[in-house]
């Protein structure tokens, strides 16, 4: 049986290759199937879930209650203002965090004598807090500025490094698959929108990036060679640098997830610090989905966008007749 090693050398050398390019038309497929469920999967289910930041409501921190139990927290506000919508966490496996819809002066403290009964603690050790929904649309405003911002700055330091606009655009479609099919699993899957798990999708955002960056600079590599020496087309040229970068994303995958995952695990599931939980969990979902969109989507659909440029099909047309004559 090879090796990791072996079939690590066997891609590099071109020896073993996965068609990444060669079957385009399938993995294109798969995306587009994948980023319109991402689009519309969350709706279907009842739309996004967005967190009393965005949304504007009040907030109730019952400090060390006798019972951590959630269900004396939603029996306590229904009773004293039916009908309002309530959500309940355990912070730090020892205090109670209460998200209420807007609630007035008189209802803020009935909740808070309610809440300091049921839990068995003063009324001065619950925090009362409010959050209006201006904060949240300025919150979004301002993480699309960025996300603006972040990929005209992407589009035009690729292309000046890489000295083609159609990488920075297959880089940016790449970047943008990421982005909607990370937030996509992350909404499908019943999980709420936060500041945090957006901070979480902007940072992912980098790290695909990178993975992407080491990728292309692989197939500028390979490419600069297709005139004169390498014999391949300039779709093999790219699919060959894809197949020789494929361990190194993996790895690379891997140990970038692993400690985001013990963070999520262990950390916030396990050992209670829920407060990590909504940008490791967003970090950990875009690792993965950043990984694929590189090898399946971005280095793809950069050899469409070059392939029928004049001078690389005449290049190609020679190297295949070069072929049929040996």
């Amino acid at each position: 049986m090879r090796s990791m090693t072996d079939f690590g050398n066997d891609l590099y050398t071109g020896k073993a290759s996965f068609p990444f390019v060669g079957r385009r038309r399938t993995w294109f497929i798969v995306a587009i199937v994948l980023v319109v469920l991402s689009a519309i999967a969350p709706f279907l289910r009842g739309g996004f879930e967005f967190s009393v930041e965005f949304t504007g409501g009040s907030q109730f921190l019952v400090s060390a209650p006798s019972s951590t139990d959630q269900a004396l927290a939603t029996d306590a506000v229904e009773e004293s203002v039916p009908g309002t919508t309530t959500k309940v966490t355990t912070v730090n496996d020892r205090d109670i965090r209460v998200q209420t819809s807007q609630l007035g002066a008189e209802q803020t403290q009935t909740v808070t004598d309610a809440l300091a009964e049921a839990y068995g603690v003063s009324p001065d050790e619950i925090t009362a807090s409010f959050i209006g929904p201006t904060w949240g649309q300025d919150v979004t405003r301002q993480s699309l500025w960025g996300l603006a911002i972040f990929l005209g700055l992407t589009f035009l330091i690729l292309a000046i490094y890489f000295r083609t606009w159609k990488m920075s655009a297959a880089a940016i479609v790449g970047l943008l698959d990421v982005l909607i099919v990370t937030v996509g699993i992350y909404a499908l899957c019943g999980f709420e929108i936060s500041p945090a798990a957006v901070i979480g999708f902007l940072t992912i955002l980098a790290y695909s990036l990178y993975d992407t960056t080491v990728v292309f600079d692989k197939i500028r590599e390979n490419t600069m060679e297709d005139a004169d020496v390498s014999g391949r087309t300039f779709g093999e040229s790219v699919n060959l640098a894809v197949n020789q970068t494929l361990v190194r994303s993996i790895n690379t995958s891997v140990v970038a997830a692993l400690p985001v995952a013990a963070i999520l695990f262990i950390g916030s599931l396990w050992l209670g610090a829920e407060t990590l939980s909504d940008i490791s969990l967003s970090i950990f979902v875009g690792i993965i989905v950043a990984t694929y969109s590189t090898l399946f989507v971005a280095a793809p659909i950069y050899s469409l966008f070059r392939e029928n440029e004049p001078a690389i099909r005449q290049a190609d047309e020679r190297v295949l007749a070069a072929r049929g004559a040996a």
